[in-house]
């Protein structure tokens, strides 16, 4: 397969960007209900409808859910690639619709989507409710879980641009796990079936973000949903679509994304899965908390209480405003001991730091300034001399 190619001839164009909800992907759902089973399979504590698509007539079932957080999207538009692929008359798409039934469910948190919020109207962590099952959202999940009976499930999520694919510069584009199934974090034939297709992605993905896959923390919580599933016997894998330089909506993370898909289920569809392949899951590097979105080193602050050099980071606050995400540059960490990268870094050469306030870098303050007051700096970056 050639999967860029693929992905730019089955790219759903009409979604982009990092508000996706309900409204977005109704259109969609629309015109695939010729090829494929559309349907509402439960209702949100806002009694919001839940949707489902059912793929293909083959014997083994994949099951996959994404924006169990509602404002982790970037998983569910690369899904509405992979179903655009899946409707082509494609060879590889047949192939694929023989040998499984996939289960999808695009959306699972609609109101945490609508709002751009991690948990659900009752402000419950979906991903934290699994032995609990307080929520209906959950209870959902857990209940096709047991109906449709999967071999695999797909745990489908973004993670914030702070990791880097192990001790390095490089950011972790999209990061796997196969959970832990107790609290020893052993290694038995279900955990290592998903390790084997974790594996089996991340050698395709090398080729296209070489040294930026990462591997997710395995603390075993059986109230998070891969663990319980792990525990219940199904080879579930975590999917962690994360950063790419300069593509914070998310753009090209969702084609990496897409490529992980289809090259897992071509694995699995070509494949006896054999759990063989520890060694080189244990190899990809894990997940470090390594990055700020911005690191300004050697600035100057010169006021009445302060004559010091120092560095300071931001990060980007995620904001909804009528239904686009702004992102803010926030100042949150002063001083001299910053060691982090930063996914862009300024260094400010002793120069003199000042604002239109106090002209001290002070956290929780927006990242605009001026450096020795002909630079400025607007939401982070450096836009003028």
């Amino acid at each position: 397969m050639d999967f860029i190619q693929l992905f730019n001839r089955f790219k759903a164009q009409s979604i982009s960007g990092r508000y996706i909800t309900n409204r977005h992907i109704e259109p969609l759902l629309e015109n695939l209900k010729s090829d494929f089973e559309v349907s509402v399979i439960g209702q949100s504590v806002q009694q919001k409808p839940i949707y489902a698509l059912k793929i293909g007539t083959g014997k083994t079932k994949i099951f996959m859910w994404s924006q169990m957080h509602g404002n982790e999207s970037t998983t569910t538009k690369a899904l509405f690639d992979l179903f655009n692929f899946l409707q082509s008359d494609e060879k590889e798409a047949k192939e694929l619709k023989d040998n499984f039934t996939l289960l999808c469910i695009p959306i699972l948190n609609p109101d945490g989507a609508e709002v751009y919020t991690r948990v659900n109207a009752n402000e419950i962590d979906l991903n934290r409710d699994s032995n609990d099952l307080s929520q209906p959202e959950s209870q959902l999940l857990r209940k096709t879980f047991e109906t449709f009976k999967p071999v695999f499930c797909f745990n489908l999520h973004d993670q914030r641009s702070i990791f880097a694919a192990g001790a390095t510069r490089n950011p972790a584009t999209v990061s796997f796990l196969a959970p832990a199934y107790n609290e020893a974090r052993e290694y038995n034939d279900i955990r290592l079936k998903a390790v084997d297709v974790i594996v089996a992605m991340n050698t395709e993905l090398q080729k296209h973000i070489p040294n930026q896959v990462g591997c997710f923390d395995d603390s075993f919580n059986s109230n998070c949903i891969g663990d319980q599933f792990q525990m219940l016997g199904v080879p579930t894998i975590l999917f962690e679509a994360g950063h790419f330089q300069n593509d914070y909506e998310r753009e090209a993370t969702r084609k990496y994304i897409f490529i992980a898909y289809l090259s897992g289920l071509k694995y699995i569809s070509k494949n006896a899965i054999e759990g063989e392949n520890l060694n080189e899951y244990l190899n990809i590097p894990q997940n470090k908390s390594l990055f700020y979105d911005f690191v300004y080193r050697k600035f100057k602050v010169n006021t009445n209480s302060l004559n010091i050099i120092t560095n300071f980071a931001a990060h980007y606050k995620e904001i909804l405003v009528a239904d686009k995400i702004i992102f803010e540059a926030t100042i949150v960490e002063v001083g001299e001991g910053i060691t982090n990268f930063g996914h862009l870094e300024y260094d400010g050469e002793n120069g003199v730091y000042s604002d239109d306030f106090n002209d001290i870098p002070e956290i929780d303050k927006k990242a605009n300034f001026y450096l020795n007051k002909v630079i400025s700096f607007v939401n982070g970056k450096k836009v003028s001399k």
